[in-house]
């Protein structure tokens, strides 16, 4: 930390998200970050920014069976991110399996339920889709954040679709949602996430331009930015994922409206 540094100003260095450096550090949003501490830096994952995205308080969450589940006591200097790394589980997960918000602070001596996979050292940091992942057109017909567009599915480390695009073609929000976060995410330039009433993340990534800011309500059809290039090809599109509980979902699938 340097002076005059703030948790807004360190995640637009690192292009991560407020919440993500909150929990990476187990701080709530009452704690003032000082000049000289240190706070941990997470690996960017946009499931996890999704996950931590939605409105507290909201949450359409169905909790995890947890039957073959275990137990794990908090010990000093843990995070949700720390554990759900160290049992090899999504953060989204570990937040379900306890039935936690996304702005919970645990504690030292706190019960929480994990996951009963094996521990690990480190989990795998998700990236953007590579273009080997592709595997299959989805229906153009469908109405998407641009016109007619060619759909394709990617399968990765997250799934959503690739659409095609006009040179600086508007980008539509599908969704009637609340703009929750706006700005350069890593690997996924910029990015747009719009949650829904039932807590839906809409995400819109690769964006050539923003046209909302956090906090704006949108409906369907409002402007969110235009579409950009990809930074392999150079041609036009937009990215767009949509996420339940912080795991991707076929935006096919995603209620529109």
């Amino acid at each position: 930390m340097q002076k005059g540094d703030t948790l807004y100003s360190i995640s637009r260095k690192y292009q991560i998200t407020v919440a993500e450096l909150r929990t990476a550090n187990n701080l709530s949003d009452s704690d003032v970050i000082k000049s000289g501490q240190a706070l941990v830096i997470p690996s960017a994952d946009i499931s996890n920014a999704a996950a931590l995205s939605t409105t507290p308080g909201t949450d359409n969450r169905t909790r995890t069976n947890t039957d073959a589940a275990a137990a794990y006591t908090v010990q000093k200097g843990d995070t949700l991110y720390g554990i759900a790394r160290k049992y090899n589980i999504k953060l989204a997960q570990l937040l379900s399996l306890n039935n936690m918000g996304n702005d919970a602070v645990i504690k030292t001596g706190q019960k929480l339920v994990v996951s009963a996979g094996t521990s690990v050292g480190d989990s795998v940091t998700q990236k953007a889709p590579d273009k080997d992942d592709t595997v299959e057109t989805g229906d153009s017909s469908l109405l998407w954040p641009v016109s007619n567009p060619t759909v394709t599915y990617v399968k990765g480390k997250v799934s959503g679709v690739e659409l095609s695009a006009k040179p600086n073609e508007t980008v539509k929000s599908i969704r009637a949602g609340t703009v929750m976060y706006t700005g350069m995410y890593r690997g996924y330039g910029n990015v747009v996430f719009v949650e829904s009433k039932t807590g839906l993340i809409y995400a819109y990534s690769w964006l050539g331009s923003v046209s909302v800011k956090k906090g704006d309500y949108v409906v369907c059809g409002d402007k969110v930015g235009t579409a950009g290039k990809d930074p392999d090809t150079g041609k036009m599109r937009l990215s767009f994922m949509v996420f339940k509980n912080g795991m991707p979902m076929d935006p096919a699938q995603a209620p529109r409206g």
